[in-house]
């Protein structure tokens, strides 16, 4: 990727930003309560250290914590489009599996052999990958729009993640391809969890969820789990079919770095009313 002032200095300011809401959010019990390993006291070996607590995680659950912490209030950045979202989500993921990466290599690998490339990441490599995850996002969301079928936004996070985290591990291009198409076939949200008579908390673990999922989904076909090749056009039980209404996903710029220079962020208010005070469409 080209170094570009503005997508890298956007990014910036939305790394703070992001990690300002997740730190927040530990003010607030009914989010830390949902936080920590699986298993009370679990402690991982050149884990994830999630920001603002003494947890040390595996990358899985690393994700879901940072994930969490950071959609917990509903502040983070928002990008509205057929679909609506807010692609800072997807750090959860990023950060988890960047942390747990360089621990890791920096200590020596697994069994003496080290993770991905065997590097060791910057901030800038973060940065990189959060541009990558919100074109991905954002770019899906322009023309498809998942509420209208009844599933939660938070499907573009996961594919998304998965893309990003699968460079990440250092998989390659097939691998890559499986993942994604693991995340396509992995079961998808319904977001009646954010409508009446059903809105509750879950809305503001979804991202989180949705990132510990591709987290796991990327760790097993880096094992060997093969793909789904025809996960979206698979006639009757293909995507497309089962959840989209027969529709296919329609694209109207290429992958480049759009939406984090056109992403919006929220400074006095969350973003969906912001949607209704300027005017635009909910959808």
């Amino acid at each position: 990727m080209e170094a570009d002032t503005t997508q890298y200095d956007t990014a910036r300011l939305v790394f703070l930003d992001t990690l300002g809401c997740g730190l927040k959010a530990l003010e607030f019990e009914s989010c830390t309560k949902l936080l920590g390993p699986v298993v009370p006291g679990t402690n991982v070996p050149n884990g994830v250290k999630v920001p603002g607590t003494s947890y040390v995680l595996d990358p899985v659950a690393g994700a879901f914590n940072i994930g969490a912490m950071i959609r917990w209030l509903d502040f983070n950045d928002c990008w509205l489009a057929a679909e609506w979202g807010h692609p800072s989500d997807n750090l959860g993921a990023i950060l988890s599996v960047a942390d747990w990466i360089t621990r890791t290599n920096k200590a020596g690998g697994v069994n003496g052999k080290k993770l991905g490339d065997g590097r060791t990441f910057k901030v800038r490599d973060v940065l990189e990958a959060m541009i990558k995850a919100h074109e991905i996002q954002g770019c899906l969301a322009l023309e498809n729009s998942f509420n209208k079928v009844g599933l939660d936004h938070v499907v573009n996070v996961k594919v998304a993640s998965t893309a990003v985290v699968s460079k990440m591990l250092g998989l390659s291009e097939r691998q890559t391809m499986d993942a994604i198409t693991q995340a396509w076939v992995d079961g998808q949200s319904m977001r009646t969890y954010r409508h009446t008579p059903n809105t509750m908390s879950r809305k503001s673990w979804a991202a989180g969820d949705a990132c510990e999922k591709a987290v796991n989904l990327c760790l097993k076909v880096m094992k060997g789990e093969e793909g789904v090749p025809t996960v979206l056009t698979a006639p009757v039980w293909g995507f497309y079919d089962v959840l989209f209404k027969g529709k296919k996903f329609e694209f109207q710029r290429p992958y480049e770095s759009y939406v984090m220079e056109n992403v919006l962020f929220k400074v006095s208010y969350p973003g969906k009313p912001l949607a209704y005070n300027i005017g635009l469409s909910k959808d």
